[in-house]
């Protein structure tokens, strides 16, 4: 199971960025930037090739800055297609009417552009991260401020493309001149009330990573910390601190300055390397895995009665329940390589999926 970002939230942030003014330029603006601003997603068609091929490639090259432009040009061409669709249909019926705004299809290009990028924004902000510079850089970047979905963000989208049709329909009562443009000071307000949010998220990270380095390790020096949202509430993160030895997890409530943790439950050691886990590694899940992964336990379960050993590969960082998540019980973006007795590879699994 793959984490993207919710596309209803893309989409709605790209209907919104038009109304901004951006619709009132060119025509089939909305259009085009509600269709950028998800189009990076359609990385998930890998996954007919099998679940470890939607893993690799998922938030790949379409999610790359080299690759906007290309995106771009895909989105005004799909719209020009529409274009022309829509007035040989028109002709034929002699009912052509001209759009509110002029055709510019240069202006098209730039505005998909924007909200591509807009799409980037969104899903460096949560914790599963996106290769930004990539091929040249291959390094993953995640702000893990934002939640998968986060419902205020959702809350405030939904508003400013809903509340100016609820008051046109006022307005239309009343006598009132219906504008072709509706609902640009409530898109302005939606995109202010999101950055908003962002930074008030970005200071209680902070504030969490300064506290969770406060937890009692043992005495152990402390390597890294880093902290991973809830939705909703921004005083409340998940953490995690390395140790040479061990990860400890905890639960940070920055309201009442309480840091919630178990030393039998939240304490992860770094397993042993072992002949099986050298061999998982190499595989294509291991590198796929250890590419992407931040805090990755590879762990060798042991034969089995048949001698088959079991080497899984999980993620730390989604290792908590939330909304829509499970990570105790059943942790997302998990993998698994089966071996035989002669170490050789009898099957590799991504979330359960079998890769064929």
């Amino acid at each position: 199971m793959l984490i993207p970002m919710d596309p209803l939230t893309h989409l709605m942030t790209g209907a919104v960025l038009a109304r901004t003014g951006f619709n009132r330029k060119a025509a089939y603006a909305t259009l085009a930037m509600t269709l950028a601003a998800e189009a990076p997603d359609l990385d998930v068609l890998w996954s007919i090739k099998g679940p470890i091929a939607a893993f690799q490639h998922h938030r790949g090259w379409t999610h790359t800055l080299l690759g906007l432009p290309f995106e771009a040009a895909i989105v005004v061409g799909a719209v020009w297609l529409f274009h022309r669709w829509r007035a040989k249909r028109a002709a034929t019926r002699s009912t052509h009417k001209p759009p509110p705004a002029p055709i510019r299809w240069d202006l098209l290009y730039l505005f998909s552009l924007l909200a591509l990028l807009s799409h980037l924004l969104l899903d460096w902000t949560n914790n599963y991260g996106l290769r930004l510079f990539f091929p040249f850089n291959p390094r993953w970047y995640a702000g893990s401020i934002v939640f998968i979905f986060e419902p205020l963000m959702f809350a405030a989208l939904l508003i400013a493309l809903v509340a100016p049709a609820l008051f046109g329909l006022v307005s239309s009562e009343v006598g009132a001149r219906k504008s072709p443009f509706r609902g640009r000071s409530w898109a302005i307000a939606a995109l202010i009330a999101i950055a908003a949010l962002y930074e008030w998220r970005t200071l209680e990270r902070q504030n969490a990573i300064h506290l969770a380095q406060t937890i009692d390790v043992n005495g152990a020096p402390i390597l890294r910390v880093t902290a991973n949202p809830y939705p909703i509430n921004p005083y409340r993160w998940q953490t995690i601190v390395e140790t040479p030895q061990f990860y400890q997890l905890a639960t940070v409530d920055l309201l009442n300055h309480t840091i919630a943790t178990s030393p039998r439950a939240d304490i992860f050691y770094k397993p042993p390397t072992t002949l099986a886990t050298l061999v998982a590694k190499r595989t294509w899940l291991g590198e796929v895995y250890l590419d992407w992964s931040s805090y990755p336990l590879v762990t060798d379960t042991g034969a089995n009665d048949d001698g088959l050993t079991t080497v899984t590969f999980t993620d730390l960082r989604f290792l908590y329940d939330a909304a829509f998540l499970r990570g105790r019980e059943h942790p997302p973006l998990s993998g698994a390589v089966i071996l035989n007795p002669d170490r050789h590879v009898v099957r590799m699994e991504m979330d359960g999926h079998i890769q064929h």
